[in-house]
């Protein structure tokens, strides 16, 4: 008598055959993805290596050069770039080359000091914001919107003519206005974060809600704040240039991009160079961070998830 299976004509499949018809995918992490689409981004892997390159360049540029960036040789001034002088010299016979670089240094550091200011005052700011609610959102919020009320720029402007010109007071101006940008992107984050089963749960084991903000609701937040964070970069290179531009910035000697702009402002039409390479070197810094933070930003974006 024949079998129901035989019956049927099903037929048992060996351990090869089942194996050929699996399509196997390895299991991979959210950063492991992220990663793995961030490479394939052949323009924000070309921008990240620019700005490795960059940081590399203002951390070693001055002590390639054996001139010094504050030294002055009246006899040398206005040469154009050769080979012992590769960016040329200034008015007062200061290498340019180790001039942009230590300038690379200033401008960086302000974008890089005003980014973690951003991410420490915007991320608690703005993580306690959300999850509270009510008025206490109310009332910090509208505290932000008072800021952004008013031009940053204006705020900036006012701040270094009160505080007066210096590196430090440059971080200090950027620290008092720059976050609010990634105070409101955190906070929406929060209140989609907020009522999920996870944090229900660490409410319901006890939690308390300092920790509920910093183990459970940012690290759901990491990809927006990464990729504000590297956009927000940039605008604070810009906005220090601007500041040293006219004259709020960094004081003499010191140099950044901005202050070497605006002392070849006067011999422009004699000796262009002067102008044009450290304005050059503001633009490649900037599109390559903005690049790289739009290239961030797909790669991190669930929905680009396959």
């Amino acid at each position: 008598m024949e079998s129901s299976y035989e019956k049927l004509n099903f037929e048992f499949v060996d351990k090869e055959k089942k194996a050929a018809q699996e399509s196997i995918r390895p299991s991979v992490s959210y950063w492991q993805d992220a990663w793995r689409r961030l490479k394939e981004n052949k323009v924000a892997m070309i921008s990240m290596v620019t700005i490795f390159v960059i940081v590399i360049l203002a951390i070693v540029g001055p002590y390639i050069s054996k001139f010094d960036y504050s030294s002055n040789d009246l006899i040398n001034s206005n040469q154009y770039p050769d080979k012992v002088h590769w960016f040329g010299t200034d008015e007062l016979g200061r290498d340019l080359f180790v001039r942009v670089m230590y300038g690379a240094r200033i401008s960086l550091s302000v974008g890089f000091v005003a980014a973690f200011i951003n991410l420490t005052i915007g991320i608690l700011y703005g993580g306690i914001s959300g999850y509270l609610g009510g008025r206490v959102d109310n009332l910090m919020m509208r505290i932000v919107d008072v800021i952004y009320s008013i031009p940053m720029m204006l705020y900036v402007i006012l701040l270094m003519v009160v505080l007066g010109k210096g590196l430090t007071n440059v971080f200090i101006t950027l620290g008092i206005v720059y976050w609010g940008n990634m105070a409101r992107i955190v906070r929406g984050q929060v209140l989609s974060l907020k009522e999920q089963e996870f944090i229900l749960a660490a409410k319901a084991a006890g939690a308390k809600k300092s920790r509920i903000i910093l183990r459970h609701l940012i690290p759901n937040c990491m990809g927006q704040i990464i990729v504000t964070l590297t956009l927000s970069i940039p605008g604070a290179i810009f906005t220090e240039a601007f500041l040293s531009f006219i004259g709020l910035g960094v004081s003499a000697p010191m140099s950044s991009w901005g202050t070497l702009c605006n002392d070849a402002l006067s011999i422009f039409k004699t000796h262009p160079y002067q102008l044009f390479i450290p304005a050059i070197a503001i633009c490649i810094t900037m599109i390559g961070f903005n690049l790289f933070g739009d290239g961030l930003r797909d790669a991190l974006d669930p929905k680009m998830r396959k």
